[in-house]
């Protein structure tokens, strides 16, 4: 991994400071379709050295999913210079993630703009991409019902009502199959004709993530305040996989992450979060349910699940 030492810490502790800064209700609102693309074309024309802005897809529902890039050479990938994205609101109802991207947008724009040492170094020495709404039809169907009569599932899933956080290949159960058999344990092979198995939004996702050289990921959602690691799905078809612990080659490495992002919060550490307990305030995904066909890579959030 040719991720630089300091970085990653940061980056999770960063994101902690632009929560605070939204949860202190500087400017806050909620940003609809059009809101949010236009917050983010703002950062672009407020920071156009450090920035750019690009569509890796359409929704079901034809919606720019949009990222923004941070870096020092924007557009450009630079030898040794890890790579790092943040998705947010993957099921469509859940805002936190997506209204904190944004405000993380803004806060390392406006922070390089101050000159704020720590923020330049991190934009000139990692490439940051941002994709606040990896569900922006989910999202609008949610926004249509409104605080009130917003159900648990309306706006969950995408247009068609599938469940993105359910929809990737299942390469957990090729992989527990490869180390039964002494195969290969990266790089794996996606199965054939995958691209007509998954949404719009998967699939974009995916292509993605095959285009760039990302060496971390974290996937924010809404729920449980706890930072959640790989892997998901428990090695034991058998069990539901509550209390099974499945462990990645870089398993040290995701629980130091966790925690740091944990103890950079200013409760989550404790454990206690909304009814549940989680040691330290992480867990590893397949401890705390067994996941199939979801995509978690690495998972820290402030009030929410990271699946």
């Amino acid at each position: 991994m040719l991720l630089q030492g300091w970085t990653a810490p940061r980056l999770c502790a960063l994101l902690l400071a632009a929560t605070g800064l939204l949860a202190s209700g500087s400017d806050f609102q909620h940003h609809r379709y059009d809101d949010m693309v236009r917050a983010l074309f703002a950062v672009q024309n407020q920071c156009p050295y450090i920035t750019r802005i690009y569509s890796i897809g359409r929704s079901v529902e034809g919606r720019h999913l949009y990222v923004l890039e941070f870096s020092g050479n924007p557009g450009v990938h630079e030898a040794l210079e890890p790579e790092f994205k943040y998705v947010g609101n993957m099921h469509g109802n859940e805002v936190l993630g997506r209204e904190l991207l944004i405000k993380f947008s803004q806060f390392l724009c406006e922070e390089y703009q101050a000159r704020n040492q720590r923020i330049t170094r991190l934009i000139h020495d990692t490439r940051i991409h941002i994709l606040p709404s990896m569900n922006p039809d989910g999202y609008e169907v949610a926004a249509r019902q409104g605080p009130e009569l917003n159900g648990y599932l309306v706006g969950r899933g995408n247009a068609r009502e599938i469940d993105l956080n359910r929809n990737f290949p299942d390469l957990n159960a090729l992989m527990y199959y490869y180390e039964k058999t002494n195969g290969r344990n990266h790089h794996l092979p996606l199965p054939d004709n995958w691209e007509l198995q998954v949404e719009p939004e998967t699939l974009a996702v995916i292509k993605w993530m095959q285009n760039y050289n990302f060496v971390l990921s974290a996937n924010l959602h809404g729920g449980a305040v706890v930072a959640n690691y790989p892997f998901d799905k428990s090695r034991d078809s058998r069990t539901r996989g509550r209390t099974m612990y499945a462990t990645t080659p870089d398993d040290k490495i995701f629980r130091k992450l966790a925690r740091t992002y944990s103890y950079a919060h200013g409760w989550m550490h404790k454990g206690w979060n909304c009814g549940d307990f989680f040691n330290e305030g992480i867990t590893n995904g397949a401890s705390w349910y067994s996941l199939s066909k979801g995509k978690k890579n690495l998972s820290s959030s402030c009030d929410s699940s990271v699946l």
